[in-house]
């Protein structure tokens, strides 16, 4: 079993020829170095009969502790970007996998890094006995939460049937065991939420998936044990229980690069550990790689694949088809075969079709950072691919870079009178209302419309949608890197890309106009050379 913990969001730093010195965790002799031994601490030994019982425990020595959570995004799951002004969040959008928060609060929130979130319109708890310590810092590897209980862990007795956060048959936590086991987060505490989002191993962003938690060195040089064996908190920084590291807005130019001296612990870039020039000056390939860092984001040319170490990726999801019964009960298929043989659902009753890939290479686009989310007050063109997170950026614009991307495709539900996404209520087994339950469209949204207090017209349609998450992760060593021939070619990865004019891709350019002008004229120089010594011996034979 794995622990449960809460992470990063996403963007990694890159391995690449030259990179700096690796921050660890963990003595080369596998001790913690921690000053403290948690187990030898008498108010961590008494019986615990709760999660927030530990928490009391910990806030007794770590007294800013809870309100340094409840101030960040893991905690509110609330944002407000500076430069659009939109409300995000998870609390807020909508996406295109399970869809949102509203409604589904025990199921959803069950990877809240707290207890007993269940109502999402009245935000997460205030009290600080809420915070779940232990999900960032059991270093026990039993601790755990259920899948559908607000955040709390197993505990004895377990429900029949019960499972986990990563859907494993759920056991019950000894509290008291993870208490004296705390420790810094590591790649467990935040693997078994963000591995796991929109419903299972990999399913939502592609390249976080279970196979980070021991990847071989062609998976993620970064996290393997032969290369960095970094964990994710080395990129994704903290300061007061806030990490460095952001979808909503991403550092996706960083020109300051390693803020020498010493480490940044504001970003979670590349650059903010390879620097602004990160290849080798020496070589003129060294030079002229460097010279693409200002249009070419670092991940592009070093994370070729996506979805990798096995686990695949779902890259459709089509809700429009869930419903359907056999013999009056929902079922399942499973054609898709894992490359470990896993066998992965491609129908549910619940759910609709899906789709998955392994090895995806990804969709690439300009991109200076800015996302804008097609929230559920934001109206929509049932006729056309309805972007549910658009990404901006141009070749023009001198702050973006061409980026890599998941892009999520589905087709997801909306208000077909009033021309917006709807919420829908899918989790709940004991409503007349969740979809899951009852395979009523209507209700569903009907009923997560009515929680938000939002309006709904009542009738309702399909739209296709496309959602797109930056590729930050699964970084490839460099020999494993795109070669030149890999863009710079008519039919390479960056043929559809417009606006620009790429050597070896766009014959006629600039470059290519100088290049045959420089042909003709060296042509010519020989042709006419060879003219004017045959004139002037035929003149000397006259």
């Amino acid at each position: 079993m794995r622990s449960g913990r809460v992470g990063p969001s996403l963007v990694v730093a890159l391995f690449l020829t030259d990179a700096a010195p690796v921050m660890a965790q963990v003595q080369s002799d596998g001790k913690s170095g921690s000053t403290a031994d948690h187990s030898e601490f008498g108010i961590l030994k008494k019986p615990f009969a709760s999660g927030p019982e530990v928490t009391e425990a910990c806030l007794a020595c770590h007294t800013e502790a809870a309100e340094q959570v409840q101030e960040s995004i893991h905690w509110t799951w609330d944002y407000t970007h500076p430069t659009t002004g939109q409300k995000l969040g998870k609390s807020r959008v909508i996406n295109a996998f399970c869809g949102n928060l509203v409604s589904n609060e025990p199921r959803c929130t069950s990877c809240h890094a707290g207890y007993g979130w269940d109502g999402s319109m009245d935000g997460p708890p205030k009290a600080e006995t809420a915070v779940d310590c232990l999900v960032c810092h059991d270093k026990s590897g039993t601790y755990t939460k259920l899948d559908n209980a607000a955040g709390h862990p197993p505990l004895t007795p377990v429900p029949a049937n019960a499972k986990t956060i990563t859907g494993a048959p759920a056991k019950p936590v000894d509290l008291n065991l993870a208490a004296q086991s705390v420790g810094l987060p590591d790649r467990d505490n935040c693997g078994q939420c963000h591995f796991y989002g929109g419903g299972g191993d990999n399913v939502k962003h592609g390249d976080l998936s279970s196979a980070l938690y021991d990847p071989d060195r062609s998976v993620d040089v970064h996290m393997s044990k032969d290369g960095a064996n970094m964990v994710c908190t080395d990129c994704h920084v903290t300061n007061s229980h806030v990490w460095a590291g952001s979808r909503y807005n991403v550092a996706a130019h960083d020109m300051v690069g390693t803020g020498k001296p010493g480490e940044r612990r504001d970003v979670a870039t590349c650059e903010s550990c390879h620097g602004t020039a990160p290849h080798k000056a020496a070589s003129l390939k060294g030079l002229k790689l460097n010279d693409h860092i200002d249009r070419v984001a670092c991940q592009t040319c070093h994370i070729p694949e996506f979805a990798k170490g096995g686990v695949a990726t779902k890259t459709f999801w089509d809700w429009s088809t869930a419903g359907d019964l056999k013999d009056g009960k929902p079922y399942g298929e499973e054609e898709f075969v894992q490359s470990d043989g896993k066998r992965l659902h491609t129908y549910l009753s619940t759910k609709g079709d899906f789709e998955w890939e392994e090895n995806v290479v990804p969709h690439y686009a300009w991109f200076d950072g800015q996302v804008e989310y097609t929230t559920i007050d934001r109206k929509i063109d049932p006729t056309k691919v309805v972007e549910v997170n658009s990404i901006s950026g141009s070749p023009d614009d001198g702050k973006s870079r061409i980026w890599p991307f998941k892009r999520m495709e589905g087709r997801q539900a909306y208000d077909s009178k009033l021309n917006n996404l709807v919420y829908t209520n899918v989790y709940g087994p004991e409503t007349d209302t969740a979809f899951w339950t009852n395979f009523d469209w209507s209700k569903a949204i009907e009923a997560a419309m009515e929680k938000a207090d939002l309006p709904y017209s009542g009738e309702f349609g399909f739209v296709d949608t496309y959602m797109y998450w930056p590729i930050t992760h699964m970084v490839a060593p460099s020999e494993n890197a795109l070669d030149c021939e890999a863009c710079h070619a008519e039919d390479g990865r960056l043929a559809r890309l417009a606006g620009f004019y790429m050597p070896g891709r766009d014959p006629g350019g600039t470059v290519d106009r100088i290049g045959l002008a420089i042909l003709l004229a060296a042509i010519a120089g020989v042709f006419g050379h060879a003219i004017l010594r045959l004139v002037l011996r035929m003149g000397g034979r006259s």
